[in-house]
């Protein structure tokens, strides 16, 4: 007999994530799931099995509370209140007299329909579902475990601290000292500490609602409770326009139609395109900036001037430097395709003298380049717009026109495996988590281009993953440890590349020789405990790197 054949903690957490893709396609295929039905049992157990390190405390008794402010930030605000929850086209609801909701940190339109319903628009392809259907499992998950703390054993009463919070969810208005004996109760609910629970309570409160946390607490507990007493089933369906339209690039063509009408009507095709994906800042800032606001900052240092643009209180600073920039050839293209993805095009050959930070050569005109800047795009979406702006452009006239693309830039943020914020990552390959398929390219930015700046720059391979949300320490060692030489993670590498490859490689509808850039800031380091998304944003901390990228990127542009 041989031994034993154990499996390893990253081998389970790949089966486990491979489990989770399966069955969520699976699903989407079928209609419709139900969270305490077989299915969604399936989701829930992988889940736990692969304990993703940004929702912390999942598989323990205990409440996971940054996971929870995470989740509830890419979610619409009310969706904790809804036992029907739909994931749709875009089907019109837009016309309708209800207002969208907008989560804060995920740009996607959702509806609450009534108390009972929310739909939420898709329309940024399959990433987005699987985006959606992770961090509503995690909801799920814990308002499950809220249900079995406060639910008396072979009964259908609850615990006296429930009973306390219900009573303190239905007034109206909390005095502090209600609020605080509300707090402690929930801590008991929970498992955590009341100093722990003050925390998170106040990241929760808004003006219009200074008791979320409590509301939050209250709903997810209530519709696990309704279920186990009741049989009243929570459902999530998908309409059956989404599921007739997925995969079609519907809104990606929209989009890059839009575009490359703009671009023929400002006889702008025949010049040699520099696309860039990153914010709509940052470019714009790096050539406009200093000139705008000379009166505000004569002697300071760029760097200063960018942290002080990143400001939310700075919107007139904002505002100077987006009117020099459209005096001097800057086109807007806010998004009405459903992609979520803005756009700006700056005609380098109308920039007057004296108002850019950049000198380029005084060339012929057609010669001189274009920016094109696209805000950033969410997985698997990257390869729908990438790849439908490339293709030829057919006008109404049925004239057909290639786009000169001389270069494609992607900047972006991305989870480091050693390192921390703010530090650089240029990769030279991208993988594509769960399979062997792999992009290796010539970078035309290296690691010696970011020397002496300050900051740390790893130069190898990037994982494209297929969710930020799905992704363990256990996983991101072996990637960074094996010889895959891993030195970060992101969504929409591997799809950038395929369709820029598609299109100069194969299909010629751009030229061979285009030149590619890839370049990623440190966003959060997922094997450092403390480090990961959940812990929070980036400050001013991403200013740098964020603007010592472009200004590399644009420094290539006008020097070729």
């Amino acid at each position: 007999m041989g031994k034993a054949i154990t499996t390893t903690r990253a081998q389970e957490s790949t089966n486990a994530i491979e489990r989770m893709y399966i069955t969520m396609r699976h699903l989407f295929n079928r209609g419709f799931y139900k969270p305490n039905g077989v299915s969604g049992e399936a989701l829930k157990n992988a889940l736990l099995q692969l304990r993703p390190e940004i929702y912390g405390s999942v598989a323990e008794e205990k409440a996971e509370l940054n996971g929870l402010i995470y989740v509830l930030e890419r979610l619409p605000e009310g969706i904790e209140q809804c036992s029907f929850i739909n994931l749709t086209s875009d089907e019109g609801y837009g016309i309708s007299h209800i207002d969208p909701i907008v989560p804060p940190k995920r740009r996607r339109n959702c509806y609450r329909i009534d108390d009972e319903q929310m739909n939420i628009e898709i329309t940024r392809g399959r990433s987005d579902i699987y985006d959606i259907l992770t961090h509503l499992t995690f909801l799920f998950i814990e308002s499950e475990k809220i249900c079995k703390r406060v639910l008396i054993t072979d009964t259908e009463k609850t615990i006296r601290d429930w009973t306390k919070l219900e009573a303190a969810v239905q007034k109206e208005e909390l005095t502090q000292a209600e609020r605080e004996i509300a707090l402690i109760h929930t801590a008991n609910i929970l498992g955590r500490s009341f100093e722990e629970i003050l925390e998170v309570y106040k990241k929760f409160s808004t003006e219009s609602n200074p008791d979320r946390f409590l509301n939050v607490i209250y709903w997810l507990g209530k519709l696990a409770l309704d279920e186990e007493i009741s049989g009243e089933k929570r459902a999530v369906t998908f309409s059956a326009l989404l599921r007739e339209r997925l995969g079609h690039h519907i809104h990606g063509e929209r989009w890059a139609n839009n575009i490359k009408e703009v671009l023929t009507k400002n006889n702008l095709m025949h010049r040699p395109i520099h696309i860039i994906s990153a914010n709509m800042h940052s470019v714009m800032n790096s050539l406009f900036a200093k000139a705008a606001l000379k009166t505000e900052f004569p002697n300071t240092d760029s760097l200063e001037i960018f942290e002080a643009l990143s400001s939310s209180g700075n919107a007139a600073l904002r505002k100077k430097v987006t009117d020099l920039a459209e005096k001097n050839g800057m086109i807007i293209m806010d998004d009405t395709s459903g992609t979520n993805i803005d756009v700006q095009i700056f005609d380098t050959a109308k920039i007057k003298i004296n108002n850019c930070s950049y000198e380029f050569s005084e060339e012929d005109v057609d010669k001189k380049p274009v920016i094109f800047v696209m805000d950033y795009a969410f997985g698997e979406q990257a390869y729908e717009t990438i790849d439908e702006l490339l293709k030829p452009y057919t006008t109404k006239k049925n004239n057909v026109s290639l786009i000169n693309v001389d270069s494609v830039s992607i900047m972006g943020k991305a989870g480091i495996l050693e390192g921390g914020k703010g530090d650089l990552m240029i990769p030279s390959a991208h993988i594509f988590e769960g399979t062997a398929d792999n992009y290796p390219f010539k970078n035309e930015l290296c690691a010696k281009d970011f020397e002496g700046y300050g900051l740390k720059v790893f130069e190898g391979t990037m994982v494209t993953v297929l969710g930020t949300s799905l992704q363990n320490k256990d996983i991101l060692k072996f990637f960074h440890k094996s010889t895959w030489n891993v030195i970060g993670l992101e969504m929409e590498g591997v799809h950038y590349q395929k369709a820029i490859q598609s299109a100069s490689k194969i299909r010629k509808s751009i030229g061979e020789d285009v030149k590619v850039r890839y370049a990623y800031y440190a966003s959060d380091n997922p094997l450092e405990t403390g480090s990961t998304l959940a812990s929070g944003g980036l400050g001013t901390t991403g200013v740098k790197p964020t603007y010592l990228i472009t200004d590399k990127i644009l420094k290539q542009i006008f020097t070729t």
